[in-house]
């Protein structure tokens, strides 16, 4: 299942994902630019080593990625969801809120294999967080969905809760079947990353509350 866009409207200019989206991509733009060794050399300094743990890649971490496919298909996630968490918190929290996730899945993949010595990178903690505010904040949003069927494509539009909890479980079960992977130190996907944002997300966005401009919008929509 692929999501092609949701329901939900958003009533404010998402300057701020707009703004994560640039910054990736640019990023993302630099590493390609760049021959293989030096690439791998960035990736080295820069992504989260489990084994060489350091607290400013835990940041730099969330800003690159492996390829075209992980840079693409996480900013397209961003820009489906997380217009409406920004409307909701306001640009300020949100922008707090990203990167908060963004930290709690790092630490939750580092604590999972702490003596893994592949580099972590890439923004999907951080938007697994957006994901999972969306789910608890907008449970009666839609999401248009690219569905494919032995052989056809076809879209219907999936009800959000499930089809986010249903990603949620994919990342649970994975990540647990990954313990048990004798080449869980060879890299793959980042699942308890997933995981930790995704919990972090519902968390944060409770914490943190709506913004004054949303909660006076709502007020008048409800008077």
């Amino acid at each position: 299942m692929f999501p092609l866009k949701d329901t939900q409207p958003s009533y404010s200019r998402p300057v701020v994902t707009i703004a994560i989206i640039t910054v990736n991509l640019l990023v993302f733009l630099f590493e390609a630019s760049l021959g293989p060794y030096t690439r791998n050399a960035l990736i080295e300094t820069y992504g989260l080593v489990p084994d060489q743990f350091r607290v400013t890649t835990v940041l730099t971490s969330m800003f690159l990625h492996g390829g075209w496919l992980h840079v693409l298909g996480n900013m397209w996630f961003l820009w489906i969801f997380g217009d409406n968490i920004e409307d909701l918190l306001g640009h300020g929290k949100y922008l707090v809120f990203y990167l908060l996730c963004g930290c709690v899945a790092a630490l939750g993949q580092v604590i999972s294999g702490p003596y893994s010595t592949v580099p972590m990178v890439g923004a999907s903690g951080a938007i697994a967080g957006v994901m999972g505010a969306y789910m608890i904040k907008f449970p009666r949003a839609r999401i248009l969905t690219l569905v494919f069927i032995i052989v056809f494509f076809t879209t219907i539009e999936i009800p959000a809760p499930i089809m986010l909890a249903y990603w949620f479980f994919i990342q649970l079960f994975s990540g647990f079947g990954s313990i048990a992977s004798t080449h869980l130190s060879q890299g793959g996907t980042a699942f308890f990353a997933h995981i930790a944002g995704f919990v972090a997300g519902i968390v944060l966005v409770k914490v943190m509350g709506t913004s004054d401009r949303y909660n006076r919008r709502r007020d008048h929509y409800w008077e």
